[in-house]
């Protein structure tokens, strides 16, 4: 199994309950994170513990770490967010992408997968 190496993490406020492993983004301020609610949220990184409303969250900026999959992902994929703030492949149809980065290894829905935290954002026409 590939082993967690985060290089960079930062602590920020939830807003709602946040799972670990669960991909994050801002929201009304720079302190403040949410889970992520699809492929086109601005991702800021992935939870690294589990945190209800209003804790402290530490997330994983850079680095390999751990994301809960919402669907299957194929080793070398681009990883962004579904509904409910997991992560699931990179549709190539999309038009608006965020990625946290790319998968380390394959998995299926509920797997916790080594992703090489690489975040990039991209519109195409």
């Amino acid at each position: 199994m590939i082993q967690k190496t985060v290089l960079l993490r930062k602590t920020f406020k939830a807003s709602g309950a946040i799972p670990e492993g669960s991909l994050v983004k801002f929201v009304t301020d720079d302190d403040t994170v949410v889970i992520c609610t699809g492929a086109t949220d601005k991702i800021v990184g992935v939870a690294s513990h589990v945190a209800a409303d209003g804790e402290r969250i530490e997330v994983d900026l850079v680095g390999v770490t751990y994301v809960v999959l919402g669907g299957s992902v194929a080793r070398g994929d681009d990883v962004t967010a579904d509904a409910n703030g997991a992560g699931v492949a990179l549709s190539a149809a999309a038009t608006i992408k965020s990625s946290v980065g790319r998968a380390m290894a394959s998995g299926a829905a509920a797997d916790l997968c080594p992703v090489l935290v690489n975040l990039w954002s991209a519109v195409t026409a």
